[in-house]
Protein backbone atom coordinates (compact mmCIF):
# COMPACT_ATOMS: atom_id res chain seq x y z
CA UNK A 1 0.00 0.00 0.00
CA UNK A 2 1.22 3.57 -0.59
CA UNK A 3 2.56 5.56 2.28
CA UNK A 4 2.13 9.27 2.86
CA UNK A 5 5.18 11.04 4.29
CA UNK A 6 3.10 14.05 5.27
CA UNK A 7 1.23 11.87 7.75
CA UNK A 8 4.21 9.98 9.11
CA UNK A 9 4.95 12.16 12.13
CA UNK A 10 1.48 12.23 13.62
CA UNK A 11 0.48 8.77 12.42
CA UNK A 12 -2.86 9.95 11.08
CA UNK A 13 -4.73 7.79 8.60
CA UNK A 14 -7.54 9.69 6.93
CA UNK A 15 -10.84 7.90 6.59
CA UNK A 16 -14.24 9.35 5.62
CA UNK A 17 -15.58 10.93 8.79
CA UNK A 18 -18.97 9.95 10.12
CA UNK A 19 -21.54 12.60 9.25
CA UNK A 20 -24.56 13.72 11.22
CA UNK A 21 -28.17 14.55 10.51
CA UNK A 22 -30.41 16.68 12.71
CA UNK A 23 -33.74 15.43 14.00
CA UNK A 24 -36.27 16.36 16.65
CA UNK A 25 -36.95 14.24 19.71
CA UNK A 26 -39.94 14.20 21.97
CA UNK A 27 -40.29 11.50 24.67
CA UNK A 28 -42.88 8.98 23.57
CA UNK A 29 -44.24 8.51 27.08
CA UNK A 30 -43.54 11.75 28.97
CA UNK A 31 -45.84 10.70 31.79
CA UNK A 32 -43.28 8.19 33.08
CA UNK A 33 -40.47 10.78 33.32
CA UNK A 34 -39.99 13.85 35.45
CA UNK A 35 -40.91 17.21 33.97
CA UNK A 36 -37.26 18.27 34.06
CA UNK A 37 -36.15 15.13 32.22
CA UNK A 38 -38.89 15.52 29.65
CA UNK A 39 -37.86 19.13 28.99
CA UNK A 40 -34.19 18.13 28.65
CA UNK A 41 -35.09 15.47 26.13
CA UNK A 42 -37.38 17.58 23.97
CA UNK A 43 -35.65 19.24 21.07
CA UNK A 44 -33.04 18.69 18.35
CA UNK A 45 -30.38 16.00 18.31
CA UNK A 46 -27.75 14.87 15.79
CA UNK A 47 -27.55 11.19 14.83
CA UNK A 48 -24.71 9.52 12.94
CA UNK A 49 -24.61 9.13 9.18
CA UNK A 50 -22.00 6.43 8.35
CA UNK A 51 -19.84 7.38 5.39
CA UNK A 52 -19.22 4.90 2.59
CA UNK A 53 -15.87 3.09 2.91
CA UNK A 54 -16.08 0.44 0.19
CA UNK A 55 -13.91 2.53 -2.15
CA UNK A 56 -11.66 3.98 0.59
CA UNK A 57 -8.12 4.59 -0.67
CA UNK A 58 -5.93 4.88 2.44
CA UNK A 59 -2.44 6.29 2.81
CA UNK A 60 -0.57 4.62 5.65
CA UNK A 61 2.49 6.03 7.42
CA UNK A 62 5.48 3.76 6.81
CA UNK A 63 5.87 3.05 10.54
CA UNK A 64 2.26 1.93 10.76
CA UNK A 65 2.65 -0.41 7.79
CA UNK A 66 5.60 -2.02 9.59
CA UNK A 67 3.56 -2.26 12.80
CA UNK A 68 0.67 -3.96 11.02
CA UNK A 69 2.97 -6.37 9.21
CA UNK A 70 4.69 -7.40 12.45
CA UNK A 71 1.36 -7.92 14.21
CA UNK A 72 0.03 -9.99 11.31
CA UNK A 73 3.13 -12.19 11.38
CA UNK A 74 2.63 -12.69 15.12
CA UNK A 75 -0.90 -13.99 14.47
CA UNK A 76 0.28 -16.34 11.73
CA UNK A 77 3.06 -17.67 13.95
CA UNK A 78 0.64 -18.24 16.83
CA UNK A 79 -1.72 -20.14 14.56
CA UNK A 80 1.14 -22.35 13.33
CA UNK A 81 2.39 -22.82 16.89
CA UNK A 82 -0.97 -24.17 18.04
CA UNK A 83 -0.95 -26.61 15.14
CA UNK A 84 2.67 -27.67 15.69
CA UNK A 85 2.27 -28.03 19.46
CA UNK A 86 -0.66 -30.39 19.10
CA UNK A 87 -0.31 -31.81 15.61
CA UNK A 88 -2.92 -31.93 12.85
CA UNK A 89 -4.02 -35.42 13.84
CA UNK A 90 -4.21 -34.68 17.55
CA UNK A 91 -7.80 -34.97 18.78
CA UNK A 92 -7.14 -32.08 21.17
CA UNK A 93 -6.57 -29.52 18.40
CA UNK A 94 -10.30 -29.03 17.92
CA UNK A 95 -11.00 -28.83 21.65
CA UNK A 96 -8.05 -26.45 22.11
CA UNK A 97 -9.54 -24.22 19.44
CA UNK A 98 -12.89 -24.44 21.21
CA UNK A 99 -11.47 -23.38 24.56
CA UNK A 100 -9.66 -20.45 22.96
CA UNK A 101 -12.99 -19.60 21.36
CA UNK A 102 -14.60 -19.57 24.81
CA UNK A 103 -11.75 -17.48 26.19
CA UNK A 104 -12.13 -15.01 23.32
CA UNK A 105 -15.87 -14.86 23.94
CA UNK A 106 -15.37 -14.21 27.64
CA UNK A 107 -12.88 -11.43 26.87
CA UNK A 108 -15.25 -9.93 24.32
CA UNK A 109 -18.02 -10.00 26.91
CA UNK A 110 -15.83 -8.36 29.55
CA UNK A 111 -15.51 -5.34 27.26
CA UNK A 112 -19.28 -5.15 27.78
CA UNK A 113 -18.81 -5.64 31.56
CA UNK A 114 -20.02 -9.24 31.51
CA UNK A 115 -17.81 -11.48 33.62
CA UNK A 116 -17.89 -15.14 34.59
CA UNK A 117 -15.28 -17.57 35.87
CA UNK A 118 -14.08 -20.51 33.81
CA UNK A 119 -16.07 -22.89 36.02
CA UNK A 120 -19.26 -20.83 35.72
CA UNK A 121 -18.91 -20.82 31.95
CA UNK A 122 -18.32 -24.56 31.82
CA UNK A 123 -21.31 -25.18 34.09
CA UNK A 124 -23.49 -23.00 31.88
CA UNK A 125 -22.43 -25.06 28.87
CA UNK A 126 -24.00 -28.17 30.43
CA UNK A 127 -27.02 -26.27 31.84
CA UNK A 128 -25.83 -26.64 35.42
CA UNK A 129 -24.96 -23.01 36.16
CA UNK A 130 -26.99 -20.36 37.93
CA UNK A 131 -25.14 -17.22 36.84
CA UNK A 132 -27.04 -15.14 34.26
CA UNK A 133 -23.82 -13.59 32.96
CA UNK A 134 -22.38 -17.02 32.28
CA UNK A 135 -25.33 -17.79 30.03
CA UNK A 136 -24.78 -14.57 28.11
CA UNK A 137 -21.09 -15.37 27.64
CA UNK A 138 -22.02 -18.86 26.43
CA UNK A 139 -24.26 -17.14 23.88
CA UNK A 140 -21.14 -15.23 22.88
CA UNK A 141 -19.46 -18.57 22.23
CA UNK A 142 -22.36 -19.51 19.98
CA UNK A 143 -21.95 -16.25 18.05
CA UNK A 144 -18.23 -16.92 17.63
CA UNK A 145 -18.98 -20.46 16.42
CA UNK A 146 -21.50 -19.07 13.94
CA UNK A 147 -18.96 -16.50 12.81
CA UNK A 148 -16.32 -19.11 12.07
CA UNK A 149 -18.81 -21.45 10.40
CA UNK A 150 -19.85 -18.64 8.08
CA UNK A 151 -16.40 -17.19 7.50
CA UNK A 152 -15.97 -18.49 3.94
CA UNK A 153 -18.54 -16.01 2.66
CA UNK A 154 -19.22 -12.91 4.74
CA UNK A 155 -22.40 -11.05 3.85
CA UNK A 156 -25.42 -9.53 5.56
CA UNK A 157 -26.99 -12.94 6.16
CA UNK A 158 -23.80 -14.06 7.91
CA UNK A 159 -23.84 -11.03 10.20
CA UNK A 160 -27.49 -11.61 11.05
CA UNK A 161 -26.73 -15.27 11.84
CA UNK A 162 -23.95 -14.24 14.22
CA UNK A 163 -26.28 -11.85 16.00
CA UNK A 164 -29.04 -14.45 16.12
CA UNK A 165 -26.70 -16.88 17.86
CA UNK A 166 -25.61 -14.16 20.27
CA UNK A 167 -29.03 -12.97 21.47
CA UNK A 168 -31.02 -16.18 21.16
CA UNK A 169 -30.21 -17.06 24.80
CA UNK A 170 -30.25 -13.55 26.25
CA UNK A 171 -33.42 -13.13 28.36
CA UNK A 172 -35.73 -10.41 27.11
CA UNK A 173 -33.95 -9.95 23.79
CA UNK A 174 -34.75 -13.22 22.04
CA UNK A 175 -37.20 -11.40 19.75
CA UNK A 176 -34.45 -9.08 18.53
CA UNK A 177 -32.02 -11.88 17.69
CA UNK A 178 -30.89 -11.66 14.08
CA UNK A 179 -33.01 -8.58 13.33
CA UNK A 180 -31.84 -5.14 12.27
CA UNK A 181 -33.13 -2.51 14.63
CA UNK A 182 -36.15 -0.40 13.74
CA UNK A 183 -35.63 2.19 16.46
CA UNK A 184 -33.04 4.76 17.46
CA UNK A 185 -30.27 3.69 19.85
CA UNK A 186 -27.62 5.69 21.67
CA UNK A 187 -24.65 5.17 23.97
CA UNK A 188 -24.16 7.02 27.22
CA UNK A 189 -26.13 9.97 28.49
CA UNK A 190 -27.88 10.31 31.81
CA UNK A 191 -31.51 10.32 30.70
CA UNK A 192 -33.62 7.37 29.63
CA UNK A 193 -36.19 9.63 28.04
CA UNK A 194 -34.14 10.35 24.94
CA UNK A 195 -30.79 10.65 23.17
CA UNK A 196 -29.97 14.32 23.82
CA UNK A 197 -26.62 14.53 25.60
CA UNK A 198 -25.60 10.94 24.75
CA UNK A 199 -21.98 10.14 23.92
CA UNK A 200 -22.93 8.62 20.59
CA UNK A 201 -26.26 8.52 18.76
CA UNK A 202 -26.38 5.83 16.10
CA UNK A 203 -27.84 6.29 12.65
CA UNK A 204 -31.52 6.34 11.81
CA UNK A 205 -32.86 2.83 11.06
CA UNK A 206 -33.35 3.55 7.37
CA UNK A 207 -29.60 4.03 6.89
CA UNK A 208 -28.59 0.66 8.34
CA UNK A 209 -29.05 -1.71 5.41
CA UNK A 210 -27.25 0.41 2.78
CA UNK A 211 -24.41 1.04 5.26
CA UNK A 212 -24.06 -2.70 5.89
CA UNK A 213 -24.10 -3.41 2.15
CA UNK A 214 -21.23 -0.96 1.78
CA UNK A 215 -19.39 -2.61 4.70
CA UNK A 216 -19.75 -6.06 3.13
CA UNK A 217 -18.30 -4.69 -0.11
CA UNK A 218 -15.37 -3.31 1.89
CA UNK A 219 -14.82 -6.69 3.60
CA UNK A 220 -14.74 -8.39 0.18
CA UNK A 221 -11.73 -6.34 -0.91
CA UNK A 222 -8.38 -8.10 -1.29
CA UNK A 223 -6.11 -5.07 -1.81
CA UNK A 224 -5.67 -3.96 1.82
CA UNK A 225 -3.43 -5.10 4.69
CA UNK A 226 -5.64 -7.66 6.42
CA UNK A 227 -5.26 -6.34 9.96
CA UNK A 228 -6.00 -2.78 8.78
CA UNK A 229 -9.05 -4.02 6.91
CA UNK A 230 -10.23 -5.91 9.99
CA UNK A 231 -9.81 -2.90 12.31
CA UNK A 232 -11.62 -0.50 9.98
CA UNK A 233 -14.43 -2.96 9.29
CA UNK A 234 -14.87 -3.39 13.04
CA UNK A 235 -14.95 0.36 13.68
CA UNK A 236 -17.40 0.88 10.83
CA UNK A 237 -19.66 -1.87 12.13
CA UNK A 238 -19.70 -0.28 15.59
CA UNK A 239 -20.50 3.08 13.99
CA UNK A 240 -23.43 1.62 12.05
CA UNK A 241 -24.62 -0.03 15.28
CA UNK A 242 -27.23 -2.08 13.42
CA UNK A 243 -28.84 -3.87 16.37
CA UNK A 244 -30.79 -2.92 19.48
CA UNK A 245 -28.24 -4.78 21.60
CA UNK A 246 -25.15 -6.96 21.13
CA UNK A 247 -23.39 -4.71 18.61
CA UNK A 248 -20.00 -4.82 20.31
CA UNK A 249 -19.98 -8.57 20.74
CA UNK A 250 -21.27 -9.19 17.22
CA UNK A 251 -18.62 -6.84 15.88
CA UNK A 252 -15.86 -8.79 17.62
CA UNK A 253 -17.36 -12.06 16.35
CA UNK A 254 -17.19 -10.55 12.86
CA UNK A 255 -13.52 -9.78 13.50
CA UNK A 256 -12.91 -13.48 14.23
CA UNK A 257 -14.70 -14.44 11.02
CA UNK A 258 -12.51 -12.03 9.06
CA UNK A 259 -9.35 -13.49 10.61
CA UNK A 260 -10.46 -16.89 9.33
CA UNK A 261 -11.71 -15.56 5.99
CA UNK A 262 -8.46 -13.68 5.30
CA UNK A 263 -6.36 -16.69 6.42
CA UNK A 264 -4.59 -14.99 9.34
CA UNK A 265 -5.90 -17.76 11.61
CA UNK A 266 -6.89 -21.05 9.98
CA UNK A 267 -6.29 -23.67 12.69
CA UNK A 268 -7.38 -22.08 15.93
CA UNK A 269 -9.06 -19.03 17.45
CA UNK A 270 -7.00 -15.94 18.19
CA UNK A 271 -8.00 -14.27 21.50
CA UNK A 272 -7.81 -10.78 20.03
CA UNK A 273 -10.54 -9.33 22.28
CA UNK A 274 -8.26 -10.08 25.24
CA UNK A 275 -5.80 -7.65 23.67
CA UNK A 276 -8.47 -5.00 23.32
CA UNK A 277 -9.64 -5.65 26.87
CA UNK A 278 -6.36 -4.63 28.50
CA UNK A 279 -6.99 -0.97 27.63
CA UNK A 280 -10.71 -0.42 27.04
CA UNK A 281 -10.53 3.41 27.35
CA UNK A 282 -8.02 3.44 24.51
CA UNK A 283 -10.30 1.15 22.48
CA UNK A 284 -13.33 3.40 22.90
CA UNK A 285 -11.25 6.53 22.25
CA UNK A 286 -10.01 4.91 19.04
CA UNK A 287 -13.59 4.31 17.92
CA UNK A 288 -14.29 8.00 18.57
CA UNK A 289 -11.25 9.07 16.54
CA UNK A 290 -12.36 6.83 13.69
CA UNK A 291 -15.75 8.55 13.57
CA UNK A 292 -13.95 11.90 13.45
CA UNK A 293 -11.97 10.84 10.39
CA UNK A 294 -8.76 9.29 11.75
CA UNK A 295 -8.35 5.51 11.50
CA UNK A 296 -4.82 5.58 12.92
CA UNK A 297 -5.74 4.93 16.58
CA UNK A 298 -8.00 1.94 15.83
CA UNK A 299 -5.36 0.45 13.52
CA UNK A 300 -2.73 0.71 16.25
CA UNK A 301 -5.13 -0.67 18.86
CA UNK A 302 -5.75 -3.76 16.75
CA UNK A 303 -2.05 -4.20 15.99
CA UNK A 304 -1.25 -4.11 19.71
CA UNK A 305 -4.18 -6.40 20.49
CA UNK A 306 -2.96 -8.89 17.89
CA UNK A 307 0.51 -9.02 19.42
CA UNK A 308 -0.90 -9.44 22.93
CA UNK A 309 -3.24 -12.17 21.67
CA UNK A 310 -0.37 -14.04 20.03
CA UNK A 311 1.86 -13.95 23.12
CA UNK A 312 -0.80 -14.66 25.72
CA UNK A 313 -2.55 -17.21 23.52
CA UNK A 314 0.70 -19.10 23.12
CA UNK A 315 1.05 -19.26 26.89
CA UNK A 316 -2.50 -20.56 27.25
CA UNK A 317 -2.00 -23.20 24.56
CA UNK A 318 1.17 -24.37 26.30
CA UNK A 319 -0.53 -24.50 29.70
CA UNK A 320 -3.52 -26.45 28.40
CA UNK A 321 -1.36 -28.82 26.37
CA UNK A 322 0.70 -29.46 29.50
CA UNK A 323 -2.46 -30.26 31.44
CA UNK A 324 -3.48 -32.67 28.70
CA UNK A 325 -0.10 -34.43 28.88
CA UNK A 326 -0.33 -34.72 32.67
CA UNK A 327 -3.84 -36.16 32.47
CA UNK A 328 -2.75 -38.81 30.01
CA UNK A 329 0.19 -39.69 32.23
CA UNK A 330 -2.21 -40.31 35.11
CA UNK A 331 -4.02 -42.87 32.97
CA UNK A 332 -0.90 -45.01 32.54
CA UNK A 333 -1.89 -48.65 32.86
CA UNK A 334 -5.55 -48.07 31.98
CA UNK A 335 -6.60 -50.30 29.09
CA UNK A 336 -6.40 -48.57 25.70
CA UNK A 337 -10.03 -49.52 24.96
CA UNK A 338 -11.28 -47.59 28.00
CA UNK A 339 -13.41 -44.63 26.96
CA UNK A 340 -11.65 -42.57 29.63
CA UNK A 341 -8.96 -41.96 27.00
CA UNK A 342 -11.59 -40.43 24.69
CA UNK A 343 -12.90 -38.17 27.44
CA UNK A 344 -9.50 -36.65 28.30
CA UNK A 345 -9.01 -34.41 25.19
CA UNK A 346 -12.67 -33.43 25.41
CA UNK A 347 -12.02 -32.03 28.89
CA UNK A 348 -9.79 -29.35 27.39
CA UNK A 349 -12.85 -27.91 25.65
CA UNK A 350 -15.33 -28.73 28.42
CA UNK A 351 -13.62 -28.96 31.83
CA UNK A 352 -16.88 -29.54 33.73
CA UNK A 353 -19.00 -32.52 32.67
CA UNK A 354 -21.89 -34.73 33.69
CA UNK A 355 -22.87 -38.06 32.20
CA UNK A 356 -25.64 -36.52 30.13
CA UNK A 357 -23.15 -34.23 28.44
CA UNK A 358 -20.78 -37.12 27.70
CA UNK A 359 -23.62 -39.17 26.25
CA UNK A 360 -24.66 -36.34 23.94
CA UNK A 361 -21.22 -35.12 22.91
CA UNK A 362 -19.29 -38.39 22.67
CA UNK A 363 -22.09 -40.85 21.97
CA UNK A 364 -21.50 -42.86 25.15
CA UNK A 365 -24.10 -44.91 26.96
CA UNK A 366 -24.98 -43.91 30.51
CA UNK A 367 -23.03 -46.84 31.94
CA UNK A 368 -19.98 -46.25 29.72
CA UNK A 369 -19.94 -42.55 30.60
CA UNK A 370 -20.19 -43.37 34.30
CA UNK A 371 -17.35 -45.87 34.11
CA UNK A 372 -15.18 -43.34 32.25
CA UNK A 373 -15.63 -40.58 34.83
CA UNK A 374 -15.12 -43.03 37.68
CA UNK A 375 -11.81 -44.10 36.15
CA UNK A 376 -10.78 -40.48 35.66
CA UNK A 377 -11.76 -39.66 39.24
CA UNK A 378 -9.84 -42.62 40.66
CA UNK A 379 -6.76 -41.54 38.71
CA UNK A 380 -6.99 -37.94 39.95
CA UNK A 381 -7.88 -36.39 36.61
CA UNK A 382 -11.41 -35.38 37.59
CA UNK A 383 -12.94 -34.23 40.89
CA UNK A 384 -16.61 -34.77 41.70
CA UNK A 385 -17.90 -31.37 42.87
CA UNK A 386 -21.50 -31.91 44.02
CA UNK A 387 -21.21 -34.59 46.69
CA UNK A 388 -24.55 -35.97 45.53
CA UNK A 389 -25.46 -39.56 44.79
CA UNK A 390 -27.37 -38.54 41.66
CA UNK A 391 -27.03 -35.75 39.07
CA UNK A 392 -23.33 -35.52 39.76
CA UNK A 393 -20.92 -33.11 38.08
CA UNK A 394 -17.17 -33.63 37.62
CA UNK A 395 -14.54 -30.99 36.91
CA UNK A 396 -10.93 -30.89 35.76
CA UNK A 397 -9.10 -28.55 38.20
CA UNK A 398 -6.02 -28.25 36.00
CA UNK A 399 -7.90 -26.90 32.99
CA UNK A 400 -9.93 -24.51 35.14
CA UNK A 401 -6.76 -23.24 36.84
CA UNK A 402 -5.11 -22.62 33.48
CA UNK A 403 -8.09 -20.65 32.22
CA UNK A 404 -8.46 -18.62 35.39
CA UNK A 405 -4.73 -17.96 35.31
CA UNK A 406 -5.07 -16.60 31.81
CA UNK A 407 -7.93 -14.33 32.91
CA UNK A 408 -5.80 -13.13 35.83
CA UNK A 409 -2.98 -12.31 33.40
CA UNK A 410 -5.35 -10.13 31.39
CA UNK A 411 -6.53 -8.37 34.57
CA UNK A 412 -2.92 -7.75 35.62
CA UNK A 413 -2.15 -6.30 32.20
CA UNK A 414 -5.18 -4.04 32.55
CA UNK A 415 -4.02 -2.73 35.93
CA UNK A 416 -0.51 -2.04 34.67
CA UNK A 417 -1.72 0.17 31.85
Amino acid sequence: MPTDGTNADEGRVDVPATGTSRHEWRPRHPEIFSRAETLRQTGPYDSAVPSAISAWSPRFPAALITDLDEASRALLEFDRYALDRLGAGNPALGPMSAILLRTESASSSQIEQLTASARQLALAEIDEGDRANAGVVVANVRAMEAALALSEHLDLDSILAMHRALLARQPGLEGEAGRLRTELVWIGGRDNAGPRGADFIASQPGLIRPALDDLVAFIDRVDLPVLAQLAVAHAQFETIHPFVDGNGRTGRALAQAMLRNKRLATHTTVPISAGLLIDTPRYFDALGAYREGDAGPILRSFADAARFAAVSGRGLVEALAGVLDESRAKLAGVRSVSRAWDVVPHLIAQPVVNTRHLRESLGLTEMTALRAVETLTERGVLVERTGRARNRVWQHPGVLDALDGYAAEIRRSTRHR
